[in-house]
């Protein structure tokens, strides 16, 4: 069984982001064997929050250069979790909007 720390990876903070606050939709990198359900009972466990449904994204790997050397990024998985209208918001992401 994977902890709650292993299939929230980090937290992703941008613009677009930062607008789904206002809607209870917080952006998170997830770990990319995570299912669904894994992904709420994570977020529900972590935050103490009730979760309305997930939305997963899986986001390809760029292709980059540095002078000669090219290369590519890593490819994970984007979670956005949509909360119950009834529950209460992350403090995490308070201060930053």
């Amino acid at each position: 069984m994977k902890l709650a720390q292993d299939i929230i990876l980090k937290p992703i903070i941008t613009e677009k982001a930062m607008d789904g606050i206002s809607s209870k939709k917080y952006t998170f990198k997830v770990a990319p064997d995570a299912t669904k359900p894994e992904i709420a009972s994570a977020v529900e466990e972590l935050f103490g929050v009730k979760v309305a449904k997930v939305n997963t994204i899986n986001v390809k790997r760029k292709p980059k250069r540095l002078r000669y050397k090219s290369g590519y990024t890593s490819a994970w998985t984007k979670a956005i979790v949509t909360l119950k209208a009834d529950s209460k918001t992350i403090e995490f992401f308070e201060g930053m909007n």
